[in-house]
């Protein structure tokens, strides 16, 4: 009987499966390389808004802080967003006729709100509480990066489970005094890990709770 199949048979069956392997571990990587790019998580990108508010010159060149507009940051799941009337109580001085200001105007004379386009967005099926964020220790730029220095506001970090994880697993590497969460560019006095351990106890943290599903997952 003669043979059905090239000599060759075999190694090319051999390259073949070798090349799908290859190829499956290239996608497989190329994927797990693209979820966590600035593409497709829309980091350090600035969002056009309805006004082009700057941080950095409110907060670092003003002095302005964070509370003074986000109001319910301290005590609510929500850190807010200000109403017009927050920003006339400079702007009907200041800048009082700039074009770039007309949004602000319209919605303090109408009472309709701005609408501000979110930068930073939990899916629906994440629970995010701000209150106790700030509670625990966690400061504002931790989340939400140098935002004193934005022109235009971006997020900062991916805002994946990962991320989240890596503060969740190890709080005592992020969590700073209370009296220092609105401290832009905050420097601990001495090692963060031995800071961040008492504070961890302090303010009673428990971290077997924070890697649990229905932390965040309710």
């Amino acid at each position: 009987m003669s043979q059905l199949f090239h000599p060759s048979t075999n190694s090319i069956a051999k390259v073949t499966s070798f090349g799908v392997g290859l190829l499956l571990i290239v996608v497989g990587l190329s994927l797990a390389g693209f979820i966590r790019s600035d593409c497709y998580t829309s980091t350090n990108n600035p969002i056009n808004q309805p006004v082009p508010f700057s941080h950095e010159r409110h907060v670092a060149a003003n002095g302005i802080e964070c509370v003074y507009c986000h109001t319910s940051v301290e005590d609510s799941a929500f850190a807010g967003i200000p109403p017009a009337e927050t920003c006339m109580t400079c702007h009907s001085q200041i800048l009082a006729d700039s074009p770039l200001l007309e949004p602000v105007r319209r919605a303090y004379e109408s009472g309709e709100p701005i609408e501000w386009v979110r930068v930073n967005d939990l899916p629906d099926y994440a629970y995010f509480n701000h209150s106790i964020h700030v509670n625990k220790g966690v400061g504002c730029e931790t989340c939400h990066g140098p935002i004193n220095q934005m022109r235009l506001t971006w997020k900062e970090h991916t805002l994946q489970m990962e991320w989240c994880l890596a503060c969740h697993r190890a709080p005592e590497k992020f969590v700073r005094p209370r009296e220092e969460v609105f401290t832009m560019g905050w420097e601990p006095p001495e090692a963060q890990l031995a800071l961040g351990t008492r504070l961890v106890e302090a303010y009673d943290i428990n971290t077997e709770q924070l890697t649990d599903c229905s932390m965040c997952h309710r």
